[in-house]
């Protein structure tokens, strides 16, 4: 299976994508870290990347497109794999098209506004050991501090609602449209996320053909 997982920030997208990951047993390609390794490794691409990156610059389409054809090119790749995180706007995903990279499915799920505020302002991270918590569905023991080393509890830059808020419009402006372009190729398959990770989970698999999950 090849896999594209869309989603608002948030939507647990990446969490549904390690999960998928171990079910099916291909690996989940996180455009940020494939960057980084092929940057480390020198590889041509990378070395391309490094130069943009060096400048301050995004790194073009092409040469993001080029490094994860590099990367679905290893051995680990050869009965499927997961794209998170990419592609980001229809132009990349037109790009992937032409270098013949077409996924099986494209799982969009589905999580409103409201609530991935409430669950991104409600989330706190310690500082030093960085573990992680949510006022509702995951307290701490004792208010505002952390249950493993007792060091305070912090609401992240990204986690305050105006921050999300705005990461939720570039969201609806710029990647959004990725389902009328997928759904157009009969490749989309919305789930809507539920409550529990395990729920949404089972909506995927079923989404996926995957049968008793």
């Amino acid at each position: 299976m090849k896999i594209i997982f869309l989603g608002a920030p948030g939507a647990g997208k990446g969490t549904q994508a390690e999960i998928v990951s171990e079910r099916f047993g291909i690996p989940t390609i996180s455009t940020g870290a494939i960057i980084r390794q092929a940057v480390k490794e020198g590889t041509p691409t990378g070395i391309a990347a490094k130069t943009y990156i060096d400048n301050g610059a995004l790194v073009p389409d092409d040469v993001v497109v080029s490094i994860i054809q590099e990367r679905l090119a290893a051995p680990d790749c050869k009965n499927g794999f997961i794209l998170d995180g990419f592609p980001r706007t229809v132009p990349q995903a037109e790009a992937l098209e032409r270098m013949g990279i077409r996924p099986d499915a494209v799982i969009s799920l589905e999580v409103d506004d409201e609530v991935i505020v409430s669950r991104m302002s409600g989330r706190r991270v310690c500082g030093e050991c960085g573990a992680t918590y949510h006022v509702v569905s995951l307290p701490p023991k004792r208010e505002g501090a952390c249950d493993k080393c007792g060091s305070a509890l912090t609401v992240r830059r990204d986690d305050k609602p105006e921050v999300v808020c705005d990461r939720l419009r570039v969201y609806h402006e710029t990647t959004e449209p990725l389902k009328g372009f997928y759904a157009s190729l009969g490749l989309l398959l919305s789930v809507r996320g539920a409550d529990s990770v395990g729920e949404t989970t089972a909506r995927t698999l079923r989404a996926l053909g995957v049968k008793n999950a």
